[in-house]
């Protein structure tokens, strides 16, 4: 991402890291305080009647509730996300400005975004996800007062999942020469690499908003970045000065390139490290820097094998990776780097190495927390083209704005080397087209590659059948749920292979297995992999679906089904998980809740069991063993209780209160072991496993007595004072002994003494409707979640206590700095 003449801090989240690190002029500023918000229509901008308040961006009003219990709303997280909405702001632009370019530049509005500037209508964006900058020049008043107002106006029914509303990322002002480096205008290319070295190519486009042609010369110098993102050293690489005259109001182009020697290569963890670099580049006129342009790139190199999948700097890389969409929990749509952070680390310690942004652009400082931490990205635009799902969705804009909002994307984010795929659409109605559909899917392609010739396309597919006509027009096979077979039908890995032999393949969605965390019901039917029903995985009456993690949606399949779809397929690069996180909307197959059962970690961050399925097979180097379900069944003495084992081993024996009950081994294609007829007696289960004949791993879980204590843990203890950085705090309840009470149900109290305020709350429950902004909640089996951020500019201790009516306390004490 390219960003505009000033040191820029995060403008939201973590303890005071500069992700990019960037130059000396002020031009380009947070404007994210002092916004005065207002629900429902005004007669015009600048009228401000009805009740207003104060808000600070990022700022999602729609997850403030109430839920909506009742009616057709599950699929958009049973929150009112519709309706019109105004933002205001005062702005001061110093007179020093006059003659200068000043311009927004807004991450997302969320949606049908109407821009005012002193009553003036500036422009508009319809598109909730995408990142634009409108041209504030004309209508501004520099040395005097500014009235900036933005309507957004989300209509009901315009997604499958929760969008979110408001002005949900970061804005900006940014004020430079009238020569400038135009916005997203530098694009870097390293179209040859080796350990010995690279190719750096670089373009910068140079616009001139001026009345008169102007001369300038463009200097662009390279820097290695540290981990953080900080400068260091000298530059590395020097590209040779271009000087280019530009004609008035208007654009060129010019091109250079040089040499990196002994190259830091960038590439996903843990196989590779994601090194960078930064391109810094200046224009000048007769002498004096008018503008300075700051972009991060990485020096990588990418080959998409048919035949043996994804090689990144040439090493083979399998594709683990997951699907998320964009809202943080109970955070709502707003974005926070440090709940992004959190999100991705979770899954990293997990194995996954890649993520599919299902199914739209993400907040820009998501990428660039991915360039930082090595996870490789699909990068995707469209849920739906001209074939709607939901009435009120793109389709209605779709011929007018989807070449702006495909080369908006594609602009924005093409200098990230985590970025390696372009994807154009998900499960669109036009696979159902025939030629139709496969000609606008070319023409999709074709605007992608002339924007970026140096990355791959697809576009999931989870109708289009290999003899179809879509397929041909993508460089990536991406195939939902197909692989592994959809419903009765056989997988589709071979026939695409078959038909297609010079083109990678990919699972863009795999699985979409369905649990919620703790819940384990009975009987457990003695396959891999079956389809949610009432008495059969599921219990429609509470909403839940079992934890044996066998169960999935109708198309879809367990973790278990779709690997040994890709191991007998080894051509397969590797899968995109439906989901890493739960999410809210959707919540196949129960839609009287309020979020997803699909995620491999639940809404507030818990790992489910089967995160450890996917850790024994991601991570096969970590010793684990992890046992399923919890011991504490007092209504099931002596009735069978299925005992599963998640491990990184290949075989192992499970012991009850010290009595083996089998030593046994993974068969070709299982993934997990399994001791379906154990008879349920309270006390210990315990396993050892093996690799190779050698003890790999033990584990144990104990029956718990009554519920007596509550522990509590903070993510991070230290937190930076700015009202943004964020502590999550994990609360368990527990017998006397330790041992989790792993259904305990009690209402858990926080409160916050201290510089410090409570954010929200969550427990994991897809059925939950109380307010995420609650200090109170009930635990669900045995866990809470609780939010905390330090009060902008307050330093000091921040003690947060976590109380339960007849439960011993728990104390967390947070540093603000």
């Amino acid at each position: 991402m390219k960003t505009h003449h000033i040191q820029r801090w995060l403008a939201v989240g973590a303890l005071a890291i500069a992700l990019l690190p960037v130059g000396a002029h002020a031009g380009r500023q947070s404007i994210n305080d002092g916004w005065r918000f207002q629900r429902g229509d005004s007669t015009a901008p600048g009228i401000e009647a009805g009740p207003q308040r104060a808000v600070t961006l990022p700022h999602d009003w729609a997850i403030e509730g109430p839920f909506l219990t009742s009616g057709p709303h599950g699929g958009m997280g049973r929150l009112t996300t519709w309706g019109p909405v105004w933002y205001r702001k005062d702005l001061a632009i110093p007179a020093g400005d006059k003659g200068q370019s000043i311009f927004i530049d807004i991450d997302g509005a969320m949606s049908h975004a109407s821009v005012w500037l002193n009553d003036k209508l500036v422009g508009s964006w319809p598109y909730g996800y995408n990142s634009f900058r409108l041209d504030l020049t004309p209508y501004a008043k520099a040395g005097g007062a500014n009235r900036l107002a933005i309507r957004l106006d989300n209509p009901p029914d315009s997604a499958r999942w929760y969008p979110g509303a408001g002005l949900y990322r970061n804005v900006w002002l940014t004020v430079s020469n009238p020569v400038h480096v135009a916005h997203w205008g530098t694009v870097v290319r390293t179209p040859e690499v080796s350990r010995e070295a690279a190719q750096v190519e670089l373009a910068v486009t140079v616009d001139n908003d001026g009345s008169s042609a102007a001369t300038a010369e463009i200097t662009t110098r390279l820097y290695a970045l540290d981990d953080d993102g900080k400068r260091t050293g000298d530059a590395v690489a020097t590209l040779p000065t271009q000087r280019v005259t530009v004609a008035a109001r208007s654009s060129a182009t010019v091109n250079a390139a040089a040499r990196v020697a002994q190259p830091r290569l960038w590439g996903p963890m843990p196989q590779q490290r994601p090194h960078r670099y930064l391109a810094v580049t200046t224009i000048s006129r007769d002498g004096k820097t008018v503008d300075s342009d700051e972009t991060p790139f990485g020096i990588r190199s990418l080959r998409f094998d048919a035949e043996r999948g994804l090689f990144v700097n040439g090493e083979k890389i399998m594709i683990n990776g997951v699907n998320n969409h964009h809202d943080l929990g109970a955070l709502g749509a707003a974005f926070n780097v440090r709940a992004a952070e959190r999100q991705l680390q979770i899954l990293q310690t997990m194995g996954a190495n890649a993520v599919r942004t299902s199914h739209n652009p993400p907040a820009p400082e998501l990428l660039e927390l991915t360039d930082r931490m090595g996870i490789l990205v699909l990068d995707e635009v469209f849920d739906s083209w001209e074939r709607k799902k939901t009435e009120q969705d793109f389709h209605q804009i779709f011929p007018e704005w989807h070449e702006r909002d495909l080369r908006a994307m594609l602009r924005r984010d093409r200098n990230h080397p985590s970025v390696i795929i372009w994807s154009v659409g998900n499960e669109v109605g036009e696979q159902y087209a025939g030629d139709a559909g496969a000609a606008l899917s070319a023409k999709l392609v074709e605007i992608a590659h002339r924007e970026d010739p140096t990355r791959p396309v697809t576009n999931a597919m989870n109708y289009a059948k290999a003899d179809m006509p879509m397929p041909a027009t993508l460089d990536i096979i991406g195939l939902n749920y197909q692989g592994a077979g959809i419903r009765a039908l056989p997988g589709q890995f071979p026939a695409f292979h078959q038909k297609f032999p010079d083109k990678m393949m990919v699972s863009t969605e795999s699985a979409s297995a369905l649990s919620s965390r703790g819940e384990y019901q009975f009987p457990v039917p003695g396959v891999n992999s079956a389809a949610v029903r009432p008495g059969v995985g599921g219990d429609p009456q509470r909403q839940h679906v079992s934890a044996y993690e066998l169960f999935a949606a109708d198309f879809g399949s367990s973790a278990d089904r779709s690997w040994a779809a890709q191991d007998q397929n080894p051509y397969v690069a590797g899968e995109f998980v439906w989901t890493g996180w739960d999410y809210l909307g959707e919540p196949t197959p129960y839609y009287g809740a309020r979020s997803s059962y699909s995620g491999i970690i639940d809404l507030a961050g818990f790992p489910k069991d089967r995160y450890y399925l996917y850790q024994s097979r991601w991570r096969p180097d970590l010793p684990l063993a992890h046992l399923l379900p919890h011991w504490s069944w007092p209504e099931r003495v002596g009735q069978v209780t299925p005992v599963h084992l998640f491990t990184s081993g290949d075989e192992a024996e499970l012991f009850v209160n010290g009595k083996s009950q089998g030593r046994i081994k993974k068969a070709p294609y299982e993934y997990r072991l399994r001791w379906d007829y154990v008879v349920y007696e309270p006390g210990e289960i315990s396993v050892v496993a093996y690799k190779d004949g050698k003890e790999w791993a033990r584990s144990s879980v104990k029956t718990a007595q009554a519920a007596a204590v509550l522990q509590a843990g903070a993510d991070r203890n230290v937190i930076a004072a700015d009202g943004r950085d964020l502590s999550f705090i994990s609360v368990r309840v527990t017998d006397a002994y330790g041992v989790t009470a792993p259904r305990a149900d009690q209402r858990i109290r926080f409160t916050v003494e201290g510089p410090g305020e409570l954010v929200a709350t969550d427990n994991g429950d897809p059925t939950n409707m109380e307010s995420f902004q609650s200090p109170e909640r009930a635990a669900f089996n045995g866990l809470c979640l609780a939010i905390v951020r330090a009060k902008p500019g307050q330093s000091g201790s921040i003690v947060v206590r976590a109380m339960a009516e007849g439960l011993t306390p728990a104390i967390v004490t947070l540093q603000a700095k």
